[in-house]
């Protein structure tokens, strides 16, 4: 059993738990057991919509009144995204649940399978009821095995409860949910690399159109959303679309859970509401560790751009607040970095990731990522030269839309965003051979 040794102990003092609220309700070792989550009313709102047949159409405007948007990176209109399934097919239908994190600094989806695995359960049969889903998959990104273990155990937990299987609750709603293994690679956190990867087939992005809601999983019509997007459904189906929206600002509703890493005195998952000014999440993190001084923040990930910090610490933490700053919100993976950080070998330590989870279909990023990692390892290496500058911005920019998936686009913003900052640092590494930083 894979279960907690350890109760969880964490301040949840100035969180807006919505899917991490078992952790404030247990008492359990355990706060992703379902009896754990029934005590908060686990559950519920499945039962209440399939007794009460409540209307589709109705469901997917509570969503789109939530402000919901994708958690996984995008940013796209969860609302939106369901309305494009076909309401009338005749065959099955699948639903999909991205936990393949595989993007440095992001870890916050294996703390909803880890905490609150029911939550998503229920909210992925809310959402399989609404679509006209008959099958759906959660695939888990292959580095976290013990977490894949406690949702499946909280899988054979829901189907002997009757939370999942054949005709729930004494209706004719079927869901069947399983857990797909993926297998570290993290081009399949791209949704049609996804897919490809749950038909055994080489996890590689395809051509779209056609979109996955018209020819996802095996052919047929497919929703795919992010771990957090699913786990917040059931919250909004008890408490109403409105009320997740005031939770955050215009244009950016709810809670969202931030992933904080690096130079922080207390790195971890944070759930707050959406538009919290940078400052208040950093001091909840415990502030920039050592006593030193903020220099730059990674807001989402590193495929998202680079902000200074003193451009970060006037920003709040939404998507047009970041947008404004230069950057976006990504998957909220914010890596925060300290004025003992050398830039140069953060871009040589981040290139070479982007270098080495290419999938290798697309020349611009197959070839490109390769020779922007070398460029800057020869800058490292003391041997380069001023005009790589150039070169690596006329690289990114050539990548750049180029590419059947957005990792090409994904591996050119640092790249891009660190020089435009950090120029002279990198400049001063081409003339003296060294970190103007470290000094090594």
């Amino acid at each position: 059993m894979a279960t907690h040794k350890t109760p969880v102990v964490m301040d949840l003092s100035k969180q807006t738990l919505v899917t991490l609220r078992t952790l404030k309700a247990s008492t359990d070792i355990n706060p992703g057991s379902l009896k754990n989550y029934e005590k908060i009313g686990g559950y519920k709102q499945l039962k209440r919509i399939l007794k009460d047949k409540v209307k589709a159409t109705d469901i997917i405007s509570e969503v789109k009144a939530s402000g919901l948007r994708g958690r996984g990176g995008a940013g796209f209109p969860t609302g939106l995204k369901w309305s494009f399934m076909p309401r009338y097919f005749d065959g099955t239908k699948y639903l999909v649940c991205n936990t393949d994190e595989g993007e440095p600094g992001t870890f916050k989806d294996r703390d909803i399978i880890r905490y609150n695995p029911h939550q998503l359960i229920e909210g992925m049969a809310i959402a399989a009821y609404t679509l006209g889903a008959r099958v759906g998959y959660n695939y888990i990104h292959g580095e976290i095995w013990q977490d894949y273990e406690i949702f499946e155990e909280a899988l054979a937990e829901a189907r002997k409860a009757g939370y999942l299987g054949e005709n729930l609750f004494g209706t004719n709603f079927s869901f069947d949910l399983y857990a797909v293994h993926g297998y570290g690679a993290y081009i399949c956190g791209e949704e049609t690399a996804l897919i490809e990867s749950i038909e055994g087939k080489k996890g590689q992005p395809r051509f779209k159109p056609p979109f996955p809601a018209s020819y996802g999983v095996f052919g047929k019509p497919t929703n795919v959303n992010n771990t957090e997007s699913y786990a917040s459904i059931p919250w909004i189906m008890e408490h109403g679309g409105q009320a997740f929206q005031d939770l955050g600002v215009a244009n950016s509703g709810g809670s969202k859970l931030f992933s904080i890493s690096g130079h922080v005195e207390k790195p971890g998952n944070y759930e707050v509401n959406m538009g919290i000014p940078f400052p208040e999440l950093l001091e909840m993190a415990g502030g920039i560790w050592k006593g030193r001084k903020l220099k730059a923040v990674i807001p989402g990930g590193p495929s998202t751009a680079v902000i200074p910090a003193e451009a970060i610490m006037n920003a709040t933490m939404d998507y047009d607040s970041l947008s404004k700053a230069g950057s976006s919100l990504g998957a909220g993976s914010m890596i925060v970095m300290d004025d003992t950080t050398c830039m140069v070998a953060t871009l040589k330590r981040l290139s070479y990731f982007f270098y080495e989870e290419s999938c290798g279909q697309c020349t611009p990023c197959r070839e490109g990522t390769g020779w922007v990692y070398r460029i800057i390892e020869r800058i490292v290496d003391g041997k380069g030269k001023m005009e790589d500058l150039d070169l690596l911005t006329d690289l990114s920019n050539n990548i750049s839309g180029r590419t059947i998936c957005a990792l090409g686009d994904a591996a050119a913003t640092p790249v891009l965003s660190f020089i435009k900052h950090f120029r002279p640092e990198f400049e001063y590494y081409i003339q003296h051979g060294k970190s103007m930083v470290t000094g090594k």
